[in-house]
């Protein structure tokens, strides 16, 4: 689209009361919006693949099997050769972790009595007692309280997390069957700009999911040479999984954050400097992430500018929590596509013009012989 096509303000204020819309519809569609999102990413990382085998004489059908087949394949290897290769900890898995756990206890008990030192104020309140009260109150009771309502979520999001590998399947294998079903429904005038449509929404979620990949690049990079220069063990894996934890927006963040000072604290019970220290990287990171990372790939990726990319994610969080902090940028990347389009066919009197004398010319077709 060439810059006299470029929306204008008002065609922009449409693109985010639209995009605002789906976000409240989306919060109450999340069953579908995750196995979707999940379903969109595999489609994009198995289409090169499928196309590949298409090129070479392959059938839709079957090229779209055969690459399903090998993704299942291959994953399934992958994870049997983890297992098997991954070294066997000394004690035991539960050990382990019990392990880890009283370390971030600690931590957490040895912060509240420093607070207790520098703020009387906390003194006064009992901090540190409460603050034991309250672990050993949760620790107690999480079977009975917490265990039985997080299988029941886990159990309810199982099926819909399962619709991810069928609408990958079909994706691959119905895509442009359906593309060409949508330009058939579209008069002849409109058919070019429609094209043209489909193929900007499909590279703006390509550019998004590209964009992504951009981002945990830079945020493992970023994080793991933080850690390693306070000294936390496996700042490589750790930086990894926190990346991948902040697909999904401050939930993942606060789990990815929770992790590493937990290693942190645990490699260095008496250096509590450590888990302080991994939690200011954390923070640092994080900060870079949200205002300088974020807009320069994912806002770049969509052509977004990095302001509005921002403003959207504030806007996604407060319409729909996290999900709407995770799907704002795709989303408001596609409706700005579709919005820019249809107002480039509102405002162009040629279209307008060879629609309307398309009719006309049907019209008189159809009226042949009637008046006899």
């Amino acid at each position: 689209m060439n810059s006299r096509d470029r929306a204008g303000p008002v065609v922009w204020c449409g693109i985010i009361a639209v995009t605002c819309l789906l976000l409240i519809l989306l919060e109450h569609t999340l069953w579908l919006a995750i196995p979707f999102i999940f379903g969109t990413v595999l489609y994009y990382i198995l289409l090169a693949p499928m196309q590949r085998l298409i090129r070479a004489g392959v059938g839709q059908d079957l090229a779209a099997l055969t690459v399903g087949g090998g993704f299942v394949a291959v994953l399934s290897l992958v994870l049997v050769l983890v297992f098997s290769y991954v070294a066997v900890p000394e004690e035991s898995w539960q050990a382990l972790l019990g392990h880890y756990l009283d370390g971030g206890v600690t931590f957490v008990r040895n912060t509240m009595q420093l607070l207790e030192k520098k703020f009387p104020v906390f003194e006064q309140m009992h901090l540190t007692r409460l603050v034991n009260r309250r672990f050993k109150s949760f620790t107690d009771n999480f079977a009975q309280q917490h265990l039985a309502g997080l299988l029941v979520v886990i159990a309810g999001w199982l099926p819909s997390l399962l619709l991810a590998p069928f609408l990958t399947f079909f994706f691959l294998r119905d895509g442009a069957s359906f593309k060409r079903f949508l330009a058939r429904a579209v008069p002849n005038a409109f058919f070019e700009k429609t094209l043209f449509l489909l193929h900007e929404v499909d590279q703006t979620a390509r550019r998004y999911f590209q964009g992504l990949i951009k981002l945990t690049v830079i945020d493992t990079i970023m994080l793991a040479l933080g850690l390693w220069m306070i000294g936390v063990s496996s700042p490589l894996a750790l930086a990894l999984i926190s990346a991948v934890l902040a697909w999904v927006p401050f939930v993942g963040s606060v789990a990815g954050c929770i992790m590493v000072v937990v290693v942190a604290a645990t490699d260095a019970p008496s250096n509590p400097v450590i888990g302080y220290g991994a939690i200011g990287v954390f923070v640092a990171v994080r900060l870079l992430d949200d205002f300088i990372f974020m807009p320069l790939t994912l806002g770049r990726s969509l052509q977004i500018h990095p302001l509005m990319t921002v403003l959207m994610i504030f806007v996604g969080g407060s319409l729909a929590g996290v999900a709407g902090l995770m799907l704002v940028l795709p989303l408001l990347g596609v409706v700005m596509v579709v919005g820019e389009t249809l107002g480039c066919l509102v405002t162009n009197a040629r279209l307008r013009a060879r629609h309307r004398n398309a009719m006309a010319l049907r019209v008189r077709q159809a009226s042949v012989g009637l008046a006899k």
